[in-house]
């Protein structure tokens, strides 16, 4: 998706400089448990389901929202799995814009939809096991990723 009317409006007031902004992250699983990524349109990475919270939006909604815009499913939000912020959730746009997000991770079950990408954020939709995960740049602690994970332990002091 574009950038929002509301980062739209921040950018001309500070330009490429670091934001930080809230943010969701979506972890949904398979019936073989496997956890769904998707890769990046701008960077090529493989991450979770995830962006910016709206202004008015609820964390839930807005991970609902982004997962279904990067994956064609449609979610619902279950439990939060923790809350992350340090600079491996930073990141640089291709345009530049530098941003470094705090994200409320959440356990989501899929209630419909059909696997796509819709937004063009997504270039590559993936089921991965929890040792494929270990092997993988992933900025979340492999403990969240544990099948029967409730609420993480802090990790980011």
């Amino acid at each position: 998706m574009p950038m929002s009317a509301h980062i739209r409006r921040l950018r001309e007031a500070v330009g490429p400089e670091l934001l930080m902004l809230p943010g969701v992250a979506a972890l949904v699983r398979d019936e073989q448990g496997r956890v769904l990524l998707h890769r990046r349109a701008d960077d090529g990475s493989w991450t979770l389901p995830s962006g910016a919270i709206e202004p008015g939006e609820t964390p839930a909604t807005a991970c609902e929202r982004e997962t279904h815009e990067e994956t064609g499913l449609e979610v619902r939000a279950e439990r939060v799995l923790g809350v992350f912020g340090w600079p491996r959730l930073r990141h640089r746009y291709p345009n530049g814009d530098l941003v470094e997000y705090l994200v409320v991770l959440f356990r989501c079950a899929v209630v419909g939809g059909t696997l796509g990408a819709l937004d063009g954020e997504s270039t590559e939709l993936g089921w991965f096991t929890r040792e494929q995960l270990a092997t993988m740049p992933l900025p979340y602690p492999i403990e969240v990723f544990d099948s029967g994970a409730e609420v993480a332990p802090l990790f980011d002091r």
